[in-house]
């Protein structure tokens, strides 16, 4: 079972590298989680992973294969009003559908809720990712009725389904 643990700056590389072979790229089809048929291109900067690593909002969580080798992350958000985001939830495409992401998603909720006081926890899914969205409900999450618009300019084609769960 991998080590659960929060990333250090030391972990940043090998972080990125997991994050963009999980969701795009030819890579990330080799599993079953990934964007690369919607969205081409970076899914997040090196200095993005680094602020968010630095500031006390978030948690950057990661599981370690025993190796040093990062094989899953996901990060959460502090939202105030007893309320926490989960984002950037991924595992190695290699080794998905072995539990890991169910296992993230757990420390994520256990986390938020002792880390920020968090009793309700959101996040949103590519609308098309149909999958990905019963996956979320399997585990408890639930359609808000919510539509956001996607986070980065210039993609008008895609909108974001809101989840949430009450965790705590």
């Amino acid at each position: 079972m991998p080590h659960l643990r929060f990333a250090t700056p030391a972990d940043l590389p090998m972080l990125k590298a997991l994050v963009e072979s999980a969701y795009r790229g030819d890579a990330a089809r080799g599993g079953w989680t990934h964007e690369a048929d919607l969205l081409d291109g970076e899914r997040v900067s090196a200095g993005d992973l680094a602020a968010t690593l630095a500031d006390q909002q978030h948690r950057l969580i990661v599981a370690d294969a025993g190796d040093g080798q990062i094989i899953g992350t996901v990060t959460i958000t502090d939202h105030g009003d007893r309320g926490a985001y989960m984002s950037m939830l991924c595992v190695d495409p290699a080794r998905q559908t072995g539990g890991l992401g169910r296992t993230l998603m757990a420390e994520a909720e256990r986390v938020a809720a002792g880390d920020f006081g968090a009793r309700v926890m959101e996040m949103t899914v590519i609308s098309p990712r149909a999958e990905l969205i019963a996956y979320y409900e399997r585990r408890g999450y639930v359609r808000t009725g919510e539509i956001r618009p996607f986070p980065l300019a210039g993609i008008d084609h895609l909108t974001m389904v809101v989840l949430t769960k009450p965790i705590g």
